[in-house]
């Protein structure tokens, strides 16, 4: 008989949590759930512990924690709320950690189930965007593993098992475009807020649709991709595929590209991620290529899409910039979501804080999150003085 894995979901509410609970619900004779963790959906949260038969529950913002109490009373589930608490249901001795909390919120929870050695499902980019070398260091250190969720990641992942990585002429990202990928500079200086958020092919929590709209998503996917994979800054190119089929593609000196297909469906990478090195079944749509016809690709428009020259300038000088980037966007991509700045303002003012703050050695973990906190003073700042 197959001993249970134990899994602990950080970001249990949004999009790639929920995915990750379908999943979970549908392996109970593989997977045993530790803790769930969320920010402040307590209804959600306390929705996804029941049905997980978690042991533990964990609200970021203290202020829910007597509604968190109340919504899980008698139930036998331990409850916690606050920062300290969610790195202490990091360290609870889970097999499994699935890291999806957005954000840079993420780094100190990720951070601690590294190191306790444990397997990472990452699908907090911000991990490897803002901390990728010391990170990486960490998980070498402590012995952790670390299995890409983001679907195009996760694909590399996946052509590259069990190859000799060291020999590979270039990686292509792949990219949808959003939902903006025909329109205009002209046009796009009037998108909604509703506009942004409708991806055509995925669903996704708000963050993350804006940044796939900016495609700054991308951008910071082709830092992390450097962090993930031995190839230099130059060998990773991003192509627009706005079936989102081709999740991502390796190329070979030889000429052979090598490719992962599937459907647009965040069950597929997070279910290799909870079974490698081996596969379960999910009950994701199955591809009919004949239905699909053909597939498309394209190059990318960096002048209508400046957030990935900005994310492969920060890539390219290093040090504190992918985390001035990354904090610059969180809060401008907030700003545009509380209908505070345009849509194009979003990569504007990363351009601005980015040129502004320029770029430090990078030294330590805690030097990432004073920068982090200190962008985000300079950037709400600066959305003041222009607003």
């Amino acid at each position: 008989m197959t001993l249970k894995k134990s899994v602990s979901v950080f970001g249990v509410t949004g999009s790639i949590g929920a995915s990750t609970v379908d999943v979970l619900k549908s392996h109970t004779d593989k997977y045993v759930v530790e803790a769930v963790t969320a920010h402040r959906n307590v209804d959600a949260l306390a929705k996804a512990a029941i049905e997980l038969g978690a042991k533990c529950a964990v609200i970021g913002d203290p202020s829910c924690f007597a509604d968190l109490r109340d919504a899980l009373a008698g139930k036998g589930i331990e409850i916690a709320a606050g920062e300290d608490a969610l790195i202490e249901a990091a360290e609870r001795p889970s097999d499994i950690v699935i890291a999806a909390i957005v954000g840079a919120a993420g780094l100190k929870p990720t951070l601690a189930a590294i190191r306790r050695g444990a397997r990472i499902g990452l699908a907090n980019k911000e991990t490897l965007v803002c901390a990728g070398a010391l990170m990486t260091a960490e998980i070498f250190r402590h012995g952790a593993t670390l299995i890409p969720v983001d679907s195009e990641h996760s694909a590399i992942f996946q052509v590259l098992e069990d190859r000799e990585e060291t020999r590979i002429d270039r990686i292509l990202l792949t990219a949808s475009g959003g939902p903006f990928r025909e329109w205009s500079l002209k046009d796009m200086q009037s998108v909604t807020r509703v506009q942004a958020l409708a991806h055509p092919n995925w669903e996704m929590g708000a963050k993350i649709s804006i940044d796939s709209a900016t495609m700054m998503n991308k951008g910071l996917e082709l830092i992390e991709a450097w962090h993930l994979f031995p190839v230099a800054e130059e060998q990773i190119e991003i192509v627009v595929h706005p079936q989102s089929v081709v999740h991502s593609m390796v190329e070979y000196p030889d000429g052979s590209v090598l490719a992962q297909l599937g459907s647009p469906d965040m069950r597929t990478p997070i279910a290799y991620a909870l079974s490698w090195p081996d596969r379960i079944k999910v009950d994701a749509p199955r591809l009919d290529f004949a239905t699909i016809g053909r597939l498309n690709f394209e190059a990318p428009d960096t002048n209508r899409f400046p957030a990935l020259r900005l994310a492969r300038q920060a890539l390219q000088e290093g040090g504190t910039l992918p985390t001035v980037l990354n904090a610059a966007n969180e809060v401008a991509v907030e700003a545009f979501l509380n209908d505070r700045i345009g849509f194009l303002d979003i990569a504007g003012t990363v351009e601005k804080v980015m040129t502004r703050l320029g770029s430090e050695p990078l030294t330590s973990l805690e030097q990432v999150f004073e920068t982090d906190a200190m962008v985000r003073r300079e950037t709400s700042a600066c959305l003041v003085s222009a607003s």
